[in-house]
């Protein structure tokens, strides 16, 4: 695993990245990555950015505020909001790098939603890399409440609001396992989620997440955004996918006009380590390379 270390600031905040550089000689495209549901660079991102940097093209992977190796506080507190500001904050970064020309949004899962807001909003980005993304946080709450009994679905609701209360009157967050084995509390707890979670964890992950989490990722809606999107982008799916239901994703990749690709699988096994890995990485390869590095040499 070949990187540099970089940094950059967020709203005031230091954020910690990973830079991979491409292959070979001259300007290459960017695709800038973060993890999704309280994930951090360590944790899965370097196998993608590796096959990114083989086929010469640059990867800058990074820490959200108040994740992994970033500074900031709160410590593991979701916000969306903060996290797109992260996301401009680490486009304008790969920008000032040396050798590059073009940026690539890359998100998963969570994140890759925030890919698709992210290039909506701006006018410099050349595609869209969109993973499994979550792209209707009403969507994923049904999937959710299906998979548990609602009376605990609703004892956590309570708990997000009592957190959110807690935090706006400045006292800590009350914190969950971010994944847990089924019947045990946690924010992904279906069978072989804690499991398929560790095996990819870094050392700067923790397994707890802000309780408040379920309310911010109610919030998500991302068809607005991917109406207005005019760069390539490509939306991976997978078909059995139990956290984000795959035909919500498909109606989001409609409206965006993106390329889509299926994988006959569940949420995480898109990840490395994982059976469909290989094909959804070679996948991401191509379309940057046909989007991007083709296009430049014609």
């Amino acid at each position: 695993m070949t990187y540099t270390e970089v940094s950059f600031d967020s709203a005031g905040v230091s954020c910690s990245a990973w830079h991979f550089r491409g292959a070979g000689d001259g300007p290459r495209p960017i695709v800038v990555m973060a993890h999704g549901f309280g994930g951090t660079k360590d944790s899965g991102l370097a196998p993608f950015a590796e096959r990114l940097s083989a086929a010469g093209i640059d990867a800058l992977a990074f820490d959200y505020r108040g994740f992994g190796a970033s500074e900031g506080q709160p410590r593991q507190t979701l916000s969306t909001k903060r996290q797109i500001a992260d996301y401009h904050a680490a486009v304008a970064a790969a920008k000032r790098l040396p050798g590059v020309d073009g940026v690539v949004l890359w998100g998963a899962s969570f994140s890759g939603g925030h890919a698709l807001r992210v290039a909506a909003e701006r006018d410099d980005i050349a595609a869209v890399i969109s993973l499994t993304p979550m792209t209707s946080g009403l969507a994923a709450g049904r999937a959710a409440v299906a998979s548990r009994d609602v009376l605990s679905a609703l004892r956590w609701t309570l708990t997000g609001v009592k957190s959110r209360i807690a935090v706006a009157r400045g006292r800590s967050a009350i914190m969950m396992p971010l994944v847990a084995r089924p019947g045990e509390p946690g924010a992904l707890a279906l069978d072989g989620a804690y499991e398929s979670y560790l095996s990819m964890a870094g050392p700067t992950w923790r397994n707890e997440i802000d309780s408040a989490v379920g309310l911010e990722a109610a919030l998500i809606r991302t068809t607005p955004s991917a109406k207005k999107l005019r760069c390539p982008v490509l939306v991976q799916i997978a078909d059995f996918d139990r956290y984000v239901p795959a035909d919500a994703v498909a109606k989001t990749a409609a409206h965006a006009r993106a390329q889509v690709h299926h994988y006959p699988c569940d949420h995480f096994d898109v990840w490395p380590g994982h059976q469909w890995f290989d094909k959804v990485a070679a996948d991401q390869v191509a379309f940057v390379t046909r989007a991007l590095v083709g296009a430049a040499q014609n």
